[in-house]
């Protein structure tokens, strides 16, 4: 029975197998001994000097000039934020059903988070609150409506402003004349009814716009420049800017108050989740260039 065992044991010995796997073992039991004091904790969460530099890097292919420090700390913070919720949905296993990357889980989280915290209808007295402390999301601006009358000025400069002034001086004494068919082919419109500077701008460019703003009422006036040519002008109606009756914007309102809530309850989310983790940032010191541990809450 010795012999036999012993015979065995050899034949195990001499498997090539077998000498892999021992292989294995050992090569596992080494890389085990030597990284084990450079692995995190799955609770700490830090951003060393290569993630920094990724983020700078990204920062200045995309805005074409490097960070300042609280830019980079803003992208840290980001990077933070978007680790947690990555690692809190792997810990609910959102990664099993599908391939999904970082930012879709960060998605799924604050999805998640948004469903559990869904806010009711606001009612009236709520929105009109949200109302009155943001005037400057809903006011409604200046309205104006307009004729204008259009001279290119690409030929000749001088001509074109010789024409618009004369063109001016028979507008002024025959309100009869068709202010259409005076001026030069274009595919401007005529005027504008009852819109906003911004409006304005979007269609002519701002110089035309500002002329407008200042420019008198029922009377033709110019030339004014834009970046088309010249335009004689005349503003038929000026409604001055307001801030209107909850009635009016009620869907904005209701919207942007809606919007407000999920990022407040997404923030509170968050917070919770951070005080969780042991952050560590390592930025560059701003006068030495050395790297600097900066702790977050």
């Amino acid at each position: 029975m010795k012999q036999e065992n012993k015979g065995m044991l050899g034949r195990l010995l001499r498997e090539p197998l077998f000498h892999f796997l021992i292989l294995g073992a050992g090569l596992f039991a080494l890389y085990a001994n030597v990284n084990n004091d450079t692995v995190e904790p799955p609770d700490r969460i830090v951003v060393d000097e290569g993630e920094i530099q990724r983020l700078s890097e990204q920062f200045r292919r995309t805005w074409m000039r490097p960070p300042t420090r609280q830019e980079l700390k803003g992208l840290a913070d980001e990077f933070v934020n978007e680790e947690i919720l990555y690692r809190e949905a792997l810990a609910l296993g959102l990664d099993q059903d599908d391939l999904i990357v970082r930012r879709r889980m960060r998605q799924k989280m604050e999805f998640i988070n948004e469903n559990l915290l869904e806010q009711a209808a606001p009612g009236d007295a709520e929105l009109q609150s949200y109302l009155d402390a943001h005037p400057e999301k809903f006011g409604i601006p200046e309205q104006l409506s307009f004729q204008q009358v259009y001279l290119s000025t690409k030929d000749n400069p001088e001509d074109a402003q010789d024409r618009a002034e004369e063109l001016l001086a028979r507008l002024e004494v025959d309100p009869a004349l068709d202010p259409q068919a005076v001026g030069d082919p274009t595919l401007l419109p005529p005027g504008l009814s009852e819109v906003s500077a911004r409006d304005i701008t979007g269609v002519f460019g701002s110089y035309l716009a500002e002329a407008i703003a200042t420019a008198p009422l029922n009377r033709w006036s110019g030339p004014y420049l834009s970046q088309y040519g010249l335009h004689v002008v005349r503003v038929t109606s000026r409604a001055p800017g307001r801030s209107p009756a909850l009635a009016e914007v009620r869907k904005a309102v209701e919207r942007e108050w809606t919007a407000e809530k999920r990022r407040e309850a997404n923030e509170r989310f968050l917070r919770a989740l951070r005080e969780r983790y042991q952050i560590e940032v390592r930025l560059p010191d701003e006068s030495t260039g050395d790297t600097v541990a900066v702790h977050s809450p």
